[in-house]
């Protein structure tokens, strides 16, 4: 085995005497944690020994409970009675309530109603931030003291109920007299009261055989059948508590909950409390001792049974006896009173729970006294000569003790061997404040076997031990039947010993706790089958409870390990305890030392690939999740220490991060963060359906527990629960808060050493986040062997979850407002999920795995957006709408045109304003009289006081009429809602409510487009519009187009166009690199291209099979142009739309261009790309992004995504019938007419383009505008009759969106006026 190295002591603000006693305390009372006599001989290479007494699992979780129950106190404190500060800001303390009040009458918290909030309080994350910073602790005992009523209560010692404790190996050998007392009750043996004022008994437990269940052989069995008898003669006092009648409202949950006993004691054992208590203790005894001294004095005589009378008042000193009640020490405001072997609080242990009766021989009575070491010792000690004082915390009476195991062995002094002076330290007494020097005589050495044996064979060592967290009242009580020990093992466990054949180890080795010093997949699948097997697992709700058959994994390479046992009967209890108390110590040890993880889960080649590390921590968080998550969140806080270059002395930072802890770079904090995600990951439900996956998923972005119908796919209810049960663990959900607030910390940190000049020549580190994606890639070397659809799965299922638990986080911090913070758990949930989005294409999701409608379904829609365009995103502070991808995509359209309306708004409000002034000024009461003045005046604000902007357009030149009446417009005009009069030249009526606009869009985009003008050019295939390379129009042309289609944007209208999505891609600042960027737009291009790059030169080389130049080539007036790409041969792309007069195009093509190779066709796809999107239309895509970007105001269009913008704009061709019929309106009849239905039917039956004619008919446009078919105004309104076969065609309002539809007498002829009126149809009119 090998020894750890002595970790030092945290030496922060918490660290004072106070915090050295309770440690000193827990580390004499805690059982020891030792590794199991039948341990396979590989497992003891990774045990070590634990000198730190933080690093003791069962001492962290006391301290953790001590502190609680002061913070409880505190804030109990806090609430009743206030800081007395006049200008308290606190908001939960008394003071700050009664300054705001004023003069006002407040109400003061009761008993209960504090203790519901302090208690809430105290379990917030950082609950020490919300404690007023002006109070001053409590002096004296609480009022839940004053209501306890102590009374002395007789009883004899042949009516109490006799047990057996564990004595094994690591258990502690009680001395004859002075030995401090243990808590010996049962899990419901604790003080209790009832509202009745009824009192609970506390009843002592007493043994009468040793702890091996043997009897006492010679003398000392007589000596003991002495003690028994003088024992069955005597009486024994303990202490009746009882609690004050009071009045309770049964009805209410909060005293029925939070007024019970078990949270009453948060407050009686806090050190204040206890110190009232123990002087009433010590009071009582006072008086007792007198009355008891004519019993002691008839005490039969010979060896201990002179102490047979007062045994339960081993504590209380001879001068107290005699009648002087000695007053209890006072206690320093937070800081735990002495409790030493002789001290009055100790002595109200032993009398609520008296010591068993210790017989012993006379052979004993030179041993000194096991005493554990202190916490600041590397040895635990021994004292005869004089007791020293200690402390012993709270939570240690309720549960710490409790938990039956292995504790330190004895100590005996009757052994030569010594060990040397430097690894002893000497015992601390309670006011310590400094090291003492080392003494030689608590120098003792190790006992044998034989002389424990014999110690066990003389000494009555009944430990009771109450229940610790993780063991259920079932557990305790087996481990109290429990009579066998590791030194009274069967024949078979004695052999099984003897041939481990290990040398003896020293006498450190033999009473410090054992740990195992890290973890590998080995250690984990034995801990977790050893905790299965013996049902010592943690009791919890994740799925699957265990793991075992087809679930379980282990390395064909590697042996598991078993536990050396050749006995087919029952498993020893106590060695199931033992097993447990190291499991979890081993399993605290490792996963709360960040380094220790990174040594388990790390190797000189990397990060353990994913789906191994997964797999570890499925099985670790199936035996003992709240000791997984917990010691997982106390690694982290390694993490937030700024790294090394920033505490360097020539760091300009230095100063601020002065004394910091150990720091990790990113590489490592990336590596432990790994660790935290896959054990959130392994919490959620087994599932193995991606299908099942996703809609879990989306379940969960719609905030809801249960799928309620609608979008999302109901899932079985007991799924649904699960993951409910998963995602709302507290103990998880901490880790992923503080998992989650290491993103932003750790960028910070890089940020802040940008700044530092010194560090400009060193070599910039990767971002944490990214570091942790990459762990998430498959792995070509795993420890585990998976199944291909296993290993599917997994690649889906980790990302998956990763964003599942970083919206819960969110869900769970969320207020309610747009504006979240952008440096807490809220900031790095965001973070997460931002670089996840940018990584989603490797990480195999979609747009849909990172949409969070919760968010989208409790924002205004009017308003978020707008103050949105105002708002600055800083470190501290972000807005949601900073992430669109979160939203659904109908959610950001609807944010998107709500900026253009409030726009909109505002100008028409600004004119409307002006306008009323103008009239006030031309008002024939106004002050200005001269009439040519006022005409003046109105034509010059004619323009600014417009409430419209009004075009005038003819049908046969609406592009010219559009850009003559567009050009040089204000922008303030451009903003305001629009109107056209079209055709009103030629006798059309028309009044515009939509309709109009969509046609006068319709015929000016499509002279716009036409590829005659030398502007566009249309693919014969896709039918896709896209810029003509050096094309002869003027650029402003380009982009008055820019200008129409965002005045269309503007005013909410889609087009009839189709541009390739590298447009919108483009227009949204995003790069055009990759093959599916073009392949919609040029399909056969990127097909060739894709094959150049699949292409396996085993096959034949690139050269000779496609035969290409490193040049691009293109069309232009039907001229081939061609231009080289390579760097040092390129050439600018022609233009002539300043220089008509150029030179023929095929003269400056190259001719000798070099050929594209198997190394340089990845570079001439990637130029070609770029040659074909960007060179070549550079002037004319410029030109045209202006003028879309005239109308729009650019921080709305980060709101989209290039397929969101090409919705808006193009809206969407497909038309489907049963949905365009699911939102038709009728007028004069209803849906159950025959007419009606056999409109339905002929419609039903068109195909694409008779569809798009039909709606184009009816609403002047034959695109579905984005977010469907709700949006579109469709009404069919009776037109009459029409009795013949001919009679009126169809006809519609498209200003309105109706259509005119007569009765007609048959099917056939309407299928037939139909269609002709479809094919026919121009112009405006009313039918």
């Amino acid at each position: 085995m090998t020894r750890e190295v002595t970790r030092p002591m945290d030496s922060g603000p918490g660290h004072n005497s106070h915090e050295a006693d309770v440690l000193e305390s827990l580390w004499e009372q805690v059982p020891f944690p030792r590794l199991p006599i039948d341990a396979p001989l590989e497992i003891k290479d990774l045990v070590i020994d634990v000198e730190n007494p933080k690093r003791v699992y069962a001492i962290h979780r006391a301290s953790r409970r001590h502190n609680f129950q002061l913070l409880v106190e505190k804030f109990i404190v806090q609430l009743r009675y206030g800081c007395h500060f006049s200008a308290c800001t606190t908001p939960s303390c008394l003071s700050c309530r009664t300054r705001l009040a004023g003069k006002a009458p407040i109400r003061r918290y009761n008993p209960t109603s504090a203790r519901t909030l302090a208690i809430f309080l105290a379990s917030q994350d950082d609950p020490e931030s919300r404690l007023c910073p002006h109070l001053q602790p409590p002096a004296g005992p609480s009022g839940a003291v004053k209501s306890l009523i102590f009374c002395p209560r007789y009883t004899t010692a042949s009516n109490e109920a006799t047990s057996t404790a564990y004595t094994g190996p690591g258990s502690r050998v009680r001395g004859t007299k002075g030995t401090s007392g243990r808590v010996a009750s049962k899990r419901g043996q604790a003080p209790t009261t009832s509202a009745s004022g009824s009192s609970s008994r506390i009843a002592p437990t007493m043994a009468n055989h040793d702890g091996n269940g043997r009897k006492h052989n010679g003398q000392s069995e007589n000596e003991a059948k002495k003690g028994e008898a003088g024992s069955l003669h005597s009486s024994s006092n303990q202490i009746r508590i009882s609690e004050k009648k009071v009045s309770k409202d049964y009805r209410s949950f909060a005293a029925n909950v939070f007024g019970t006993v078990a949270f009453k004691m948060l407050e009686w054992l806090t050190p204040n409390n206890m110190a009232a208590m123990s002087e009433k203790v010590a009071a009582i005894d006072g008086r007792l001792d007198i009355t008891e001294e004519p019993r002691a004095d008839r005490s039969p005589p010979g060896g201990q049974n002179k102490q047979a009378g007062p045994q339960s008042t081993p504590s209380i000193p001879n001068s107290e006896k005699q009648g002087s009640v000695r007053a209890a020490p006072k206690v320093h405001q937070y800081t735990t009173p002495g409790f030493s072997p002789r001290g009055e609080v100790n002595g109200f242990y032993q009398r609520v729970n008296p010591e068993p009766h210790l017989a012993s021989n006379t052979g004993l009575q030179g041993l000194p006294l096991h005493q554990r070491r202190n916490s600041n010792a590397r040895i635990r000690t021994s004292s005869v000569s004089k007791p020293q004082p200690r402390v012993v915390s709270e939570p240690l009476i309720e549960s710490l003790a409790g938990e039956p195991g292995p504790m330190s062995p004895p100590i005996h002094a009757n052994q030569p061997e010594k060990i040397s002076k430097g690894l002893v330290r000497p015992s601390s007494t309670v006011a310590r404040t400094a090291p003492q020097l080392i003494t030689d005589d608590i120098i003792h050495t190790t006992p044998s076997r034989k002389d424990l044996e014999s110690a066990n064979s003389h000494t009555h060592s009944d430990e009771y031990y109450l229940q610790m967290d993780g063991v259920d009242s079932e557990e305790a009580s087996r481990s109290a039947e429990t009579t066998r020990s590791l030194d009274t093992l069967d024949d078979n466990q004695e052999s099984l010993a003897a041939s481990d054949h290990v040398e003896s180890t020293s006498e450190l080795d033999s009473y410090l706790p054992q740990s195992l010093s890290r973890l590998n997949l080995q250690a984990v699948n034995f801990i977790c089958d050893i905790l299965q097997e013996d049902a010592t697992s943690e009791r919890h709700f994740l799925e699957p409870p265990t793991i075992s058959g087809s679930i379980r994994r282990s390395s064909s390479r590697l042996k598991s390990w078993k536990r050396k046992r050749k006995s087919q009967g029952p498993y020893p209890q106590n060695l199931k305890l033992q097993w447990k108390l190291f499991a979890e110590q081993s399993i605290f040890h490792v996963l709360s030392d960040p380094q220790a993880v990174l040594d388990s889960f790390t190797s000189p080649n990397g990060m353990v690939d994913s789906q191994t590390l997964w797999y570890c921590m499925l099985r670790l968080t199936r035996v003992a999740p709240s000791l997984v998550f917990d010691s997982l969140w106390i690694s982290l806080a390694s993490l937030f220490a700024p790294p090394k270059t920033l505490q360097s002395m020539r760091s300009p930072t230095s100063k601020v991060f002065s004394g910091s802890p150990k720091s990790f770079t990113n590489a490592e904090a990336a590596s432990l963060m790994s660790v935290c995600f896959h054990a959130l990951v392994a919490a959620a439900p087994l599932v193995t359906d991606s299908r099942q996956l996703n809609d879990m998923s989306r379940i969960r972005s719609h905030g809801l527990s249960l799928a309620g119908g609608g979008t999302v796919t109901a899932q079985p209810v007991s799924l649904c629960l699960q993951y409910e049960d998963a995602f709302t663990d507290d103990m998880a959900l901490r880790l992923a808060r503080r998992l989650l607030r290491v993103i932003p910390t750790r960028r910070y940190f890089d940020e802040l050493i940008e700044l530092d000049l010194d560090l400009d020549d060193r070599v910039k580190e990767l971002d944490v986040v990214e570091i942790l994606l990459s762990y998430l890639e498959p792995s070509t070397q795993p420890v585990l062997s998976f199944s291909k659809a296993e290993r599917s799965i997994h690649e889906k299922r980790v990302p998956i979850l990763l964003l599942d638990w970083a919206r819960a986080v969110m869900l769970h911090e969320w207020e309610g407002k747009p504006e979240v913070p952008g440096d807490g758990p809220f900031g790095g949930a965001l973070s997460l999920i931002a670089a996840m989005y940018q990584k989603r294409q490797s990480l195999l999701l979609g747009d849909v795995h990172f949409r969070s409608e919760y968010f989208g379904e409790r924002l205004d829609p009017i308003q978020v957006p707008v103050s949105w365009l105002s708002f600055t995103s800083t470190r501290q502070k972000v807005h949601l709408l900073d992430y669109p991808y979160i939203f659904n995509p109908s959610s950001l359209v609807s944010y998107f045109r709500a900026i253009n309306f409030s726009r909109m708004s505002r100008s028409y409000e600004e004119s409307t304003s002006l306008q009323s002034r103008i009239n006030a000024i031309i008002a024939p009461d106004s002050l200005v009289t001269e009439t040519h003045q006022k005409s003046v005046l109105q034509d010059l604000l004619k323009v600014p006081s417009a409430k419209y902007l009004i075009l005038d357009i003819s049908r046969k030149n609406a592009l010219r009429d559009a850009f003559d009446q567009l050009w040089r417009r204000e922008e303030r005009e451009l903003m305001r809602p629009l109107k056209v009069h079209l055709g009103e030249d030629t006798g059309e009526e028309g009044f515009d409510s939509g309709g109009v606009q969509q046609e006068f869009f319709r015929l000016a985009i499509a002279d716009a487009l036409n590829p005659d003008y030398g502007a566009f050019t249309i693919d014969d295939r896709t039918r896709m519009t896209w810029f003509q390379p050096g094309s002869l129009q003027p650029e402003w042309k380009f982009e008055l187009v820019g200008l129409l289609i965002s005045l269309a944007v503007y005013n909410g209208l889609a087009l009839p166009i189709t541009f390739p999505k590298a447009l919108y891609r483009k227009l949204l600042g995003q790069p055009v690199t990759e093959l599916h960027h073009i392949a919609d737009g040029w399909p056969d291009l990127a097909n060739g291209l894709t094959n150049l790059l699949e292409w396996n030169e085993k096959d034949g080389s690139v050269e000779d099979i496609f035969v290409l130049t490193y040049e691009f080539s293109t069309s232009m007036f039907s001229q081939p142009v061609t231009r080289e790409m390579q760097p040092p041969r390129r050439t600018p792309w022609p233009q002539f739309s300043d220089r008509p007069s150029s030179p023929p195009l095929p003269a400056s093509n190259p001719h000798d261009a070099p050929l594209v190779t198997g190394d340089n066709r990845n570079a001439y796809v990637s130029d070609y790309i770029r040659y074909l999107t960007d060179v070549s239309v550079s002037p004319q895509f410029a030109a045209f992004a202006r003028g879309f970007r005239t109308c729009l105001h650019p921080k709305s269009l980060q709101l989209l995504t290039p397929p969101l913008l090409q919705s808006i704009v193009e809206g969407t061709q497909e038309i489907d019938i049963g949905e365009l019929r699911r939102a038709t309106r009728y007028v004069g009849w209803d849906a159950s007419h025959r007419t009606v239905r056999d409109f339905w039917s002929i419609v039903k039956k068109y195909d694409e383009r008779m569809r798009r004619k039909l709606l184009e008919f009816v609403t002047a446009s034959d695109r579905v505008p984005v977010g469907g078919m709700t949006n579109i105004q469709f009404i069919v309104q009776k037109n009459g009759e029409e009795e013949g076969e001919g009679g009126h065609l169809p006809t519609a309002y498209t200003c309105y969106g109706t259509l005119l539809l007569p009765v007609y007498r048959d099917r056939e002829v309407l299928k037939e006026r139909l269609a002709m009126a479809l094919e026919n149809a121009q112009g405006f009119g009313f039918a």
